[in-house]
């Protein structure tokens, strides 16, 4: 064990991946019980470690040294063997308050609330105290400030910050909160990062309140720990580099059109100039379900629709796909709410009189019912697209214009 993160249950950490773009040392994820941490702290036999739930308060006691950091948060997320000794800090802070500064989110003078009393709680408490929030107020299920009191005397909150896991993979579009609720809301923060956007940030954005995700804060930690681990500086323009790097990693990237576009093709070739595996939503219906034009006749339309929101819910949680949807997946908001929680959306479009329709049930009747069927979409695509691209001609020119526009709106 050279470098690495310890924790209970480390499945979906992007850590290692983080690490390998400040350094090359070999950092891997040890997820271990009480007695292996126990284990492991006595023995020594590391040079840095980075620690996650449930134990950044237990490793204290094996500590030689402790930050002012840790004495101010009361918990420890990094450890470095110096000369012998065992010292810890925690870079959640610096890199909570990182997170804060990307999303232009300041707290001097704010009314801050603060979802949930655990470790990270602790972080965010402590940020608000070092950009001198004017007011800090903790609620948790278990009181003393719980949910009722957050919405009978704390609707005025200013800022919004979530440490609870509710909204976090695999339990997705779950929200802590109705934001609706806090008029005077101007920034909101939440710590997860899988999904992209949680239920609590599609609601900030939709609006119009300045939010951020974890990535940020995840990513900047790391930087700081890295730095300590390897004893020396390592540039911070390489902070935006590994956040990048794993934005564009995990994002899915959906594809959205009238039916006919060619939407599959595209998303098939862009699949493997990206290296993400390709999912095509209603060839998932079929393995399921059957034939769509027999879904249509024997069950109906509303019926496909339900299959189909099953599927947008499915494998919109899901990260590194490449999702060519049906053409109708832009007539319920539920299902663009699922796509881009952790997709960037580009529109496939195409002149109508280009469009296939052999095997699908709506294109069908010619020219005038496709262009009622436009008449009724086209709003919804615009609506839901983070870019769009032309398919008109040689498919290896929109597949390139789809892969650009992804890396640009995923990027942000």
């Amino acid at each position: 064990m050279e470098f690495g993160l310890i924790g209970e249950k480390l499945g979906h950490s992007y850590s290692p991946q983080i690490h390998r773009c400040f350094g090359d040392y070999d950092y891997q994820l040890y997820p271990m019980s009480p007695e292996k941490l126990r284990e492991t702290l006595e023995g020594r036999a590391f040079k840095g470690l980075n620690i996650t739930i449930p134990y950044k308060k237990d490793v204290l006691p094996w500590c030689d040294e402790i930050s002012d950091t840790v004495q101010a948060v009361g918990s420890a997320n990094t450890l470095v063997m110096r000369n012998g000794r065992l010292c810890a800090d925690n870079t959640d802070l610096p890199g909570f308050l990182s997170m804060l500064d990307r999303g232009k989110i300041p707290l001097n003078g704010k009314k801050v609330v603060i979802l949930g009393s655990g470790g990270t709680s602790l972080t965010a408490q402590a940020a608000c105290k070092a950009m001198h929030a004017r007011e800090t107020v903790v609620v948790s299920r278990s009181g003393p400030v719980d949910y009722d009191a957050l919405y009978r005397d704390h609707t005025d909150a200013e800022v919004l910050i979530n440490t609870t896991p509710v909204g976090m993979y695999p339990h997705n579009l779950l929200s802590p909160v109705d934001i609706r609720r806090f008029p005077q809301l101007c920034g909101v923060a939440d710590v997860i990062y899988n999904p992209a956007r949680t239920a609590l940030i599609l609601d900030a954005r939709a609006l119009g309140i300045p939010c951020i995700d974890g990535l940020w804060m995840l990513v900047a930690q790391a930087w700081h720990a890295a730095q300590q681990f390897l004893g020396r500086e390592i540039p911070e323009k390489k902070i935006e580099e590994a956040y990048r790097s794993v934005r564009k990693d995990c994002l899915n990237l959906v594809l959205v059109g009238m039916p006919g576009c060619g939407k599959t093709t595209l998303g098939r070739m862009a699949a493997e100039m990206l290296g993400k595996a390709f999912i095509d939503l209603d060839a998932e219906i079929e393995k399921a379900h059957g034939p769509i034009p027999a879904i249509f006749a024997n069950k109906g339309e509303a019926a496909f629709r339900d299959l189909e929101s099953e599927m947008c819910q499915k494998f919109g949680k899901e990260k590194s796909l490449v999702i060519a949807t049906g053409g109708g997946a832009v007539l319920r908001q539920e299902n663009i709410r699922a796509l881009c929680q952790n997709g960037v959306i580009g529109w496939v479009q195409r002149p109508l009189n280009q469009l296939g329709t052999a095997g699908r049930p709506l294109s069908q009747g010619g020219m005038e019912a496709l262009e009622r069927m436009w008449l009724l979409r086209r709003t919804l695509y615009h609506q839901s697209a983070d870019f769009s691209v032309e398919n008109t001609g040689d498919p290896a020119n929109a597949v390139q214009s789809i892969v650009e526009g992804f890396h640009e709106a995923a990027g942000d």
